[in-house]
């Protein structure tokens, strides 16, 4: 009967063993989606941000000058939307994934801790 209640209690354990640790493997799934989503969000919103104040302060000033330079006002203008353009694609085909990665490694570094 003794060996019986050990075998029980053993049981027991094995399954309070395996309970946690289904519990931390679905905590560690639902960090991995959250800082997935977060950190494809944020590269995104800080390129936004940073072209556009960088924008509102410059463009007037610049497309002014060039156009200027080129002759007609105008040009200046579709000579700076351009450059924009350009900048814009490059950081979002070159650094978004540096930016995930980043982001991600923090928040699963926070977490964890």
């Amino acid at each position: 009967m003794d060996e019986k209640v050990k075998q029980i209690e053993s049981l027991l354990e094995s399954a309070a063993e395996y309970g946690k640790a289904t519990y931390d493997m679905g905590k560690l799934k639902l960090i991995d989606k959250a800082s997935d989503v977060v950190s494809s969000f944020v590269p995104h919103t800080i390129v936004f941000f940073l072209v556009g104040i960088f924008m509102l302060f410059l463009n007037f000033g610049i497309a002014f000058w060039l156009g200027k330079l080129l002759g007609n006002l105008y040009f200046g203008f579709f000579a700076l939307a351009a450059f924009y353009g350009i900048i814009g694609i490059v950081i979002h085909f070159f650094l978004h994934k540096w930016f995930k990665m980043l982001i991600c490694n923090y928040i699963i570094k926070k977490v964890a801790n």
